[in-house]
């Protein structure tokens, strides 16, 4: 995978910022990089606003042609691969990230995919955990622990800028085909498991999100392919279709 393929079916999901300095200096740094698309959650600014454009210079026509969502799960829709940042220090014990470098090159180990999204969260408070568990990996930006969150801008900046720095790095290396379930099939999965459980009783509606997000995030770390999430589909189907007729009988 080159470079340039890498940024051309690369998202730059920016999840209700609040600030439209912030948003300009993304879309100036899409325009930088060149990357494919950025796209907006819930804005909670004018990213149309003077400043906005002021910001973005070049970038301007990522602030024109902007896509906006009502949520983070439709933002993702399309997209094979969604890497997610956090910059939280108040994780539990199940959370699990890792470096920049090691996920940017595990991105680069792959043939070709289709659509890659990168998430960020809000300035004053990031993603919450139900949004983490939407990405196939999440990575930390190591900063000050008296001090770890960056400015959004900043954190985006970084993040291209390693991913930039990852291609060069693996311009030999032998690539593999992408087989990865994508992060819509593992949600749409989890909705299953999560009615069926609930269903038999073995959660409950008030605990069953805690629990289930530990089960999702396992399944996450197991980089899941297409054929073993299909067949955990196919389970769940098999055990609703016996409920249900059962109930019947």
């Amino acid at each position: 995978m080159i470079l340039e393929k890498i940024f051309s079916n690369l998202k730059i999901i920016l999840v209700e910022p609040n600030g439209p300095l912030n948003v300009g200096s993304v879309a100036r740094l899409c325009s930088n990089f060149e990357v494919e698309e950025l796209r907006i959650v819930s804005p909670k600014c004018n990213i149309y606003s003077l400043e906005a454009k002021k910001m973005a210079l070049k970038g301007q026509k990522y602030l024109d042609h902007c896509k906006i969502f009502d949520n983070l799960e439709n933002a993702i829709f399309d997209c094979d691969l969604v890497i997610a940042s956090c910059g939280r220090i108040d994780l539990s014990k199940d959370s699990f990230y890792e470096s920049c470098e090691n996920i940017f090159d595990w991105i680069l180990s792959f043939k070709k995919i289709n659509n890659l999204a990168i998430i960020f969260g809000r300035e004053d408070r990031g993603l919450s955990n139900s949004e983490l568990l939407m990405a196939n990996k999440t990575f930390n930006i190591p900063t000050s622990k008296k001090n770890p969150s960056l400015n959004l801008s900043h954190a985006v900046s970084i993040v291209l800028y390693e991913l930039n720095k990852s291609s060069k790095r693996n311009l030999n290396k032998k690539l593999e085909a992408f087989n990865l379930a994508s992060s819509k099939q593992i949600h749409d999965s989890f909705l299953e498991i999560e009615e069926m459980l609930l269903k038999v009783g073995y959660l409950l509606k008030h605990t069953s999100r805690a629990k289930i997000g530990k089960f999702k995030s396992f399944v996450l770390r197991a980089n899941t392919s297409k054929h073993e999430i299909n067949v955990l589909r196919g389970i769940i189907h098999q055990i609703n279709w016996f409920l249900n007729n059962s109930k019947k009988n």
